[in-house]
């Protein structure tokens, strides 16, 4: 059960660091179109980079920690 849970959170891990890798994306956009000025942006995509670096890791150590589910083993014809 434990396992189980590791991988949901590991998945869920992966979501956020998808979902800042777009904020990361729509934080340029807003500074390239003018709606966020560049002193705004910076101490943004600091933290944005701070957090993706968090999840980064914590995804390294669930992942670690989560058994991988081996691949089956093939039945070898006897000659």
């Amino acid at each position: 059960r434990e396992q189980t849970s590791d991988a949901a959170f590991g998945r869920f891990l992966r979501i956020a660091l998808g979902s800042a890798s777009e904020l990361d994306y729509h934080l340029m956009t807003g500074r390239d179109l003018g709606a966020i000025p560049q002193s705004d942006y910076l101490p943004l995509l600091s933290q944005v980079i701070e957090v993706r670096m968090l999840l980064q890791g914590l995804i390294r150590r669930v992942d670690a920690a989560t058994p991988k589910k081996s691949a089956p083993q093939r039945a070898v014809a006897e000659e």
